[in-house]
């Protein structure tokens, strides 16, 4: 794994990533951005065991990074950030309770591995620069973090809690 500093981003790795974007890994001598691509080239490549999200599953928790986002950048603790964020993850605790332990039930899908990454984020950031975790309240979306960032694949693929930090610094701070 190399890192990028996104604010600096050097020739080489706009060269084979005209858009700049992250995470990009190589594919068949073909390099691939973006979380969500990647995650349904690797379906496309790897069909079996099937990670594809059934369409009507495809949107739970879809808009927890959008609000985890707004929550880390906002400077005015009454805007409704941090509620907003604590509506989406109330409805995916919800969703997990009934429908769980992953968003396609007993078997992971390619909806927990983009959100898995997007969950472990929202928890350093907002660990380092707000000092806030995920309540108690929400035993579910705990859960299902632990499940997620306990694979072994995460495990191996995760950045390091100070890559996490240092990367989402210019947004926190700029």
């Amino acid at each position: 794994m190399k890192l990028v500093d996104l604010g600096n981003k050097p020739e080489w790795f706009l060269k084979i990533n005209t858009e700049g974007k992250v995470p990009v890994v190589k594919l068949d001598e073909k390099w691939v951005a973006d979380s969500d691509v990647i995650t349904q080239a690797l379906e496309d490549k790897f069909p079996i065991p099937p990670l594809a999200t059934p369409p009507e599953k495809a949107p739970v928790g879809s808009k927890i990074f959008s609000t985890f986002i707004g929550f880390l950048k906002s400077k005015d603790p009454n805007d409704g950030t941090e509620q907003a964020l604590l509506n989406e993850l109330s409805s995916f605790n919800d969703y997990i309770k009934d429908n769980g332990p992953y968003i396609n039930g007993k078997d992971i899908s390619a909806a927990d591995l983009s959100l898995g990454p997007k969950l472990y984020h929202m928890e350093i950031a907002l660990g380092h620069y707000k000092s806030w975790s995920v309540p108690d309240s929400l035993p579910h979306v705990k859960s299902y973090m632990q499940n997620i960032f306990s694979r072994d694949s995460f495990v191996k693929t995760r950045a390091l809690k100070e890559d996490v930090i240092a990367g989402w610094r210019p947004k926190v701070m700029g």
